[in-house]
């Protein structure tokens, strides 16, 4: 089952699940999925600490990324913040601005 939250949607606050999620809205906190993908959809803006097995970034994302599987930087993706992950892909138009680490 995937959860899907729209773009009129705004969360504050600290975010957590145990199914894959897709975020198309505004959300500032944190978000923690330690066994399932985050989606960030290309019109959601995220503030926020996220940490889940795998992310899929198509919006705009400022904080701290870690996954245990694999980060996905689509090209309309773009972190600011540190990226903590064994796989990271980054698209043509991607980006990042921060510290990448890849243990």
């Amino acid at each position: 089952m995937v959860m899907d939250l729209g773009t009129s949607v705004i969360i504050k606050g600290e975010l957590s699940g145990s199914e894959d999620l897709t975020l198309c809205g505004q959300m500032e906190g944190r978000v923690t999925l330690p066994d399932h993908t985050l989606t960030v959809g290309p019109h959601a803006t995220v503030k926020a600490a996220i940490s889940a097995k795998a992310v899929v970034i198509m919006g705009a994302v400022t904080g701290n990324v870690t996954a245990k599987e694999r980060i996905d930087i689509r090209a309309t993706g773009s972190v600011a913040g540190d990226i903590d992950s064994p796989r990271l892909a980054i698209a043509d138009g991607g980006s990042v601005c921060g510290k990448v680490q890849m243990p």
